[in-house]
């Protein structure tokens, strides 16, 4: 196993640096240097220049629209995306329900949602959770039921529904058959235009300041068979191969990696007793401690490209890079937030323009569910325990 980079690799990441230089609208350039909150709209104008380059979608087969970059390729993409702090592309689309109907869907299905899933022209939300159904995600109630008229009948809600009010269309898992026993039969995967009469979208706002999760009800809407994604009740096996694709990009190294830079810089400029608290021992120690994590992580990122590049698909070792990922990220900004002090209880501050390094507080209550989402930590150590240490009872 190789854990460095070749030349050519080395080569492929300066022409990526300078291609983000180059092709960032100014306007956007100016708030990724301020660690700025993106709004839709402008995550939706990167999309399409991304779209236009051939790498809003690196992780699909290159017969539907996607890059034909290898693994390495595109992992250093994603990580020097991250580093500049571009806008992030919506997941939803690109890196869930586009990997899963490319995988289970027919022909006519990859036909309609591909070529707008990747050009950006219809942006999607995920619906799994809901009030009951979180972790145990097993135990959702969001019945679709057969009308005899070649459709489904959907009532029911879902929750955190990440920007559901600007969705186009939302993926569903839904009770399709009631079952005695393992809850995880019964389950379909259904895909359902948000426009449908009898959605809504009813966003609330989180802790870090941005109405990003919405709770969405179905009152009676119809979905017609057609987009029923892979066989009738068989959806859990769908729903787990997309989170498998979603747990490998959550709390991605990159983004660490960003953090703590951010983090070094704020210490250089704030002052302790006299001196920089970039100077203090004690914090110091705490910053090496947390580079060194973010390096161990880095080696394990390695270890999958390796074996991504001899064709093995992502398996429950998805799981130790999504609790990893997750717990680092946190912990960049808990340190981020010690550095802050004070102002860290400030960041709608009117008074400063930009407000002085909003994007900490912000972050720092939005991330503190990377650990959840994706499947919580917990749930991932029994992925574990069940598909690596082959523990009995797991």
């Amino acid at each position: 196993m190789e854990l460095s980079f070749t030349a050519e690799q080395e080569a492929f990441r300066s022409e990526v640096r300078a291609w983000i230089e180059s092709a960032l609208p100014p306007a956007i350039a100016a708030k990724a240097k301020q660690n700025a909150h993106f709004e839709p709209e402008e995550q939706q104008a990167w999309h399409r220049i991304l779209y236009k380059k051939g790498w809003a979608a690196p992780n699909w087969p290159k017969e539907y629209g996607g890059s034909d970059l290898d693994p390495t390729r595109r992992f250093i993409l994603n990580e020097e995306l991250a580093l500049a702090g571009t806008p992030d592309l919506s997941p939803f689309g690109l890196r869930m329900v586009g990997p899963l109907i490319i995988q289970f869907g027919n022909e006519q299905q990859k036909a309609r949602f591909l070529p707008k899933i990747l050009s950006g022209d219809e942006i999607w939300c995920q619906g799994y959770s809901e009030p009951g159904a979180g972790s145990d995600l097993a135990s959702l109630q969001l019945k679709a039921e057969d009308d005899g008229k070649g459709n489904f009948v959907l009532n029911g809600q879902k929750t955190w529904t990440t920007y559901a009010q600007y969705a186009d269309w939302i993926f569903v898992l839904a009770r399709t058959q009631k079952v005695e026993g393992k809850r995880q039969l019964g389950i379909s995967f259904l895909l359902c235009d948000m426009k449908t009469p009898g959605v809504r979208a009813e966003p609330f706002l989180t802790l870090g300041g941005t109405p990003a999760f919405c709770d969405t009800y179905f009152d009676n809407a119809v979905v017609p068979k057609a987009n029923l994604v892979g066989p009738l009740n068989d959806g859990w096996k769908i729903a787990k191969a997309l989170l498998g694709h979603e747990r490998v990009g959550i709390g991605d190294v990159g983004r660490s990696t960003r953090t703590l830079r951010n983090l070094k810089r704020i210490a250089k400029s704030t002052v302790l007793n006299g001196k920089p608290l970039i100077d203090d021992p004690v914090f110091r120690a705490k910053i090496a401690r947390l580079e060194i994590r973010i390096d161990s992580l880095r080696m394990v990122i390695y270890k999958t490209l390796a074996g991504a590049e001899l064709g093995k698909a992502p398996g429950p070792e998805s799981s130790i890079l999504k609790i990893r990922g997750s717990e680092i990220l946190q912990q960049a900004f808990e340190l981020a937030m010690e550095v802050m002090g004070h102002n860290a209880l400030n960041w709608f501050n009117e008074g400063a323009v930009p407000p002085y390094e909003y994007w900490v507080p912000s972050n720092f209550n939005y991330d503190r569910a990377t650990t959840i989402y994706g499947g919580s930590n917990e749930i991932q150590r029994n992925v574990i325990a069940k598909g690596i240490l082959n523990l009995p009872g797991a």
